[in-house]
């Protein structure tokens, strides 16, 4: 083990003198001094920055790094949700089917709310008269003994806001078409939240009983984006029902319960409790009350529960009919009372050890947040750095353009483009003519795509979202243009190679020793600059002896980045210590390079 794996030292975001001196296994009395020494005044128990601590730390003859916390992204179009990857770690002994989630997402005025009133008037496990007696966010349904749970989202933009924060609730999509009216633009746009999210969808062909269903038709329009009926070969159930004659509902059921059965839905109740917030408010009478969506353990009455950043002790648990219960195993909608804050529809909720825990996580969280930068736009550029760094090998893109006659040879030509090269992928997951959208943005953020338009504007609400959510919005006049900016996006994104570039050169004068690296050198920078993260070949007699890692850059006894032509200054070396007056160190970064 080397020395420098010997001294060096991880440090949070803020840490007590005396915690940080029990690290260092030193007194609290020689860190306050060295405190005093660089102008801060702290007491045993006062809390310093990781700046502060570094300093304090290096000075001791520690190598200190900041902590790393792992931060739940919010999943996009092509990662697995976190509670799936929980599931998917799970022994297979102790996983147990669990009912389905579904959520309904459709076109305005197709219906949605009339199926989901009847489907929960008709189907809902152990039914009451006069229906439910008061509305949650989600429910269960029962059809041949085997129950399902319905998410009850206001349409798709709900849906995406959900997966946006990283839950992706729903296991099925029912797309609800109205038989008279066909695929429309809020149609469109739902299909393709819900395959940007793969998500298995199940089309209910509603208002059959009208006079003016033209279900041929509808299939026509369904199989011309994307979703080809059963009956023509294709892989969409499609189902023909009518809510306000109650007609085609268990056929809906039968369905849900063959795609579920497809898919193998699996939980574990003995395992980690994770799930999903449906919605939360505050009750006058009650205080603040969530309805959760429960997908992997069993959550008890008395557990301490984390919901994004509100937690608490569940005082008392309800199901979705309102009556009380003591527990819930997987794919149970319930409502808790007992959290200290109103939690975010979308956040991800946990079980943890006590209210003490939940009150330090959230705390790390905060400053987290204050201590890290807001995350830069998605954009080509932040795209590109992405794909160099071998993170995404996909470019997610939706277009809007002002007519068909502009829409089409934009998408042939950036089909044409993927085609040319096979590392990166175009993935259009939204076309349509129109100006930007909310619902676009919405998408965008989800999937972490780059809305392009074409001739089109954003309009207010759009814009305002995209600026919080920091979702990129491209506009162009010239096709060219934006053939020509992904083109070059495409070749950003091939794998890099990895260069070395030349960027100083300094003379030792001297050498003399240091506790932590033994002995460190006293150099003068003779050309360009000697940069701390760079490496460092020593070079003697036209011969290269050395070739490794800066340990140490000072100046002056200060720790510094970088050390310009001109300047003297301390070099030490991570595993070499035999310097000579007259070696030259060269200094060069290794850097990625686009092909």
């Amino acid at each position: 083990m080397s020395d420098s794996e010997l001294n060096k030292i991880i440090l949070p975001y803020s840490i007590s003198v005396r915690d940080l001196a029990e690290k260092m296994e030193t007194s609290p009395i020689e860190v306050i001094k060295v405190l005093m020494a660089n102008g801060v005044m702290a007491s045993i128990n006062q809390n310093v920055d990781f700046d502060t601590a570094a300093v304090v730390a290096s000075e001791l003859g520690f190598e200190p790094e900041l902590e790393q916390i792992e931060e739940e992204k919010p999943e996009d179009a092509g990662e697995v949700p976190l509670w799936r990857r929980v599931i998917a770690k799970e022994a297979d002994k102790d996983l147990q089917p669990r009912p389905p989630v579904v959520t309904m997402l459709g076109h305005v005025d197709h219906g949605k709310t009339s199926l989901l009133d009847v489907i929960r008037q008709s189907n809902v496990a152990g039914g009451e008269e006069g229906g439910i007696t008061q509305h949650i966010g989600a429910y269960q349904a029962e059809h041949q003994g085997r129950k399902i749970t319905f998410l009850d989202t206001p349409g798709h933009a709900a849906f995406t806001s959900m997966r946006a924060r990283g839950a992706q609730g729903a296991d099925i999509v029912i797309l609800v078409v109205a038989a008279d009216d066909g695929v429309m633009p809020q149609t469109r746009e739902a299909a393709n939240h819900a395959k940007a999210a793969q998500v298995p969808i199940v089309v209910a062909l509603n208002k059959m009983d009208l006079p003016s269903a033209n279900p041929e038709l509808v299939k026509k329009q369904l199989s011309e984006i994307g979703l080809v009926p059963d009956e023509w070969d294709g892989d969409t159930i499609v189902v023909p029902v009518s809510a306000t004659k109650k007609q085609g509902l268990d056929d809906l059921m039968e369905a849900i319960l063959l795609v579920a059965d497809n898919k193998e839905i699996k939980a574990n109740p003995k395992g980690e409790v994770l799930g999903t917030v449906v919605e939360g408010e505050v009750d006058r009478s009650r205080g603040v009350m969530a309805t959760l969506l429960l997908q992997n353990g069993t959550i008890n009455v008395g557990d301490t529960i984390l919901a994004g950043k509100a937690h608490g002790r569940i005082k008392a648990m309800f199901d979705f009919r309102g009556n009380r219960i003591q527990k819930a195993g997987p794919a149970t909608p319930i409502m808790v009372m007992g959290l200290n804050d109103v939690p975010k529809a979308g956040d991800l909720f946990r079980v943890v050890e006590s209210e003490k825990e939940a009150r330090a996580i959230v705390s790390e969280m905060e400053l987290a947040g204050k201590v890290r930068s807001i995350a830069p736009k998605v954009s080509l550029e932040e795209l590109y750095a992405q794909l160099q760094a071998g993170e995404v090998k996909e470019l997610r893109l939706i277009i809007k353009a002002d007519v068909q006659g502009s829409l089409e040879p934009i998408v042939n030509s950036l089909n044409e483009l993927a085609e040319k090269q096979s590392e990166v992928s175009i993935l259009i997951l939204h076309q349509e003519t129109g100006n930007i959208s909310e619902s676009d943005v919405m998408l965008a953020a989800a999937s972490d795509a780059i809305v392009l338009g074409f001739a089109v504007e954003a309009d207010n609400a759009a814009e305002r979202l995209a600026e919080k959510e920091g979702v990129s919005i491209r506009s162009y006049t010239i096709i060219y243009r934006l053939i020509e900016d992904i083109e070059k996006a495409l070749k950003g994104m091939l794998k890099p190679e990895l260069v070395e570039r030349n960027i100083g050169r300094a003379r030792v004068l001297a050498t003399f020793s240091v506790s932590r690296f033994k002995v460190a050198a006293g150099c003068r920078v003779v050309d360009g600059e000697i940069r701390r993260n760079g490496h460092i070949r020593v070079v003697r007699h036209d011969q290269v002896i050395f070739d490794g890692e800066i340990g140490s850059l000072k100046r002056e006894k200060d720790d510094v980045r970088e050390v310009r032509e001109g300047f003297e200054c301390g070099i030490a070396l991570k595993q070499f210590h035999e310097f000579e007056v007259g070696d030259t160190l060269e200094c060069y970064v290794i850097e990625q390079e686009s092909r």
